[in-house]
């Protein structure tokens, strides 16, 4: 059955709440969006999460400019949620956040490569750093856009990290697992002798993910982009 707008709204707000409780964000930096229908629904500007209600959940037609519906506005990010879901049909949610280690990496202007094989659960051999663009910027958006092609995550230079997924509980997996590899990758480059695994192992990987129970509810293989459920 299909979730209600306001299920909707409301587990957005759940995620945004679940994002400080589980350390990868803090404050109101991190803003989470979802498609509904023709339409994007994305928390709000400077609001606390615990204050948030569904109706303060600002809404975009996804045919639009940027014309948005609601008691407050977007979050200042909106406009590369906006473009990833237009531009991703793969894209059902949209999770950016400023978790210590990817924020880490970013100031550094460092990509993750693939220091351990989940690094394929983001839809390639690595996950890349954008460029850096003042955030809430079309520019941003632009280079946010190119560096999650045929990818799931991105690290936004200087600044943090977007991840997107098939559904709100897969993008907020994402993210968590991103941290993860992050710390991991930081910790990792302390050590001399750090080991990247070749396109090879990760293509081996990307093939186990579609036999290790990843199958979607209609029963076909998922995309390389494919997360544990």
């Amino acid at each position: 059955m299909k979730q209600s707008e306001r299920a909707l709204r409301q587990e957005i707000i759940d995620r945004c709440r679940e994002m400080n409780a589980k350390g990868i964000n803090q404050g109101t930096s991190g803003n989470i969006s979802a498609r509904y229908g023709d339409r994007m629904l994305i928390s709000p500007s400077a609001i606390p999460y615990e204050e948030m209600t569904p109706e303060v959940i600002a809404s975009l037609p996804l045919d639009g400019d940027g014309d948005w519906e609601g008691p407050k506005k977007p979050s200042s990010e909106w406009r590369f949620h906006f473009a990833l879901l237009r531009e991703r049909p793969d894209a059902e949610a949209v999770v950016h956040a400023h978790p210590t280690y990817c924020t880490t990496l970013a100031m550094a202007q460092k990509g993750i490569p693939a220091c351990h094989y989940m690094i394929a659960a983001f839809g390639g051999n690595d996950v890349r750093c954008a460029g850096y663009a003042t955030f809430g910027t079309d520019a941003l958006s632009k280079l946010a856009v190119e560096a999650m092609k045929d990818r799931t995550a991105c690290l936004l230079a200087n600044h943090g990290m977007i991840v997107i997924g098939e559904s709100l509980s897969k993008a907020m997996w994402r993210a968590v697992e991103l941290e993860t590899i992050a710390r991991q990758y930081y910790l990792s480059l302390q050590i001399d002798g750090l080991v990247v695994l070749s396109d090879a192992a990760i293509e081996e990987t990307h093939a186990g993910f579609a036999g290790y129970g990843l199958q979607n509810d209609d029963g076909e293989a998922p995309a390389k982009s494919g997360v544990p459920k």
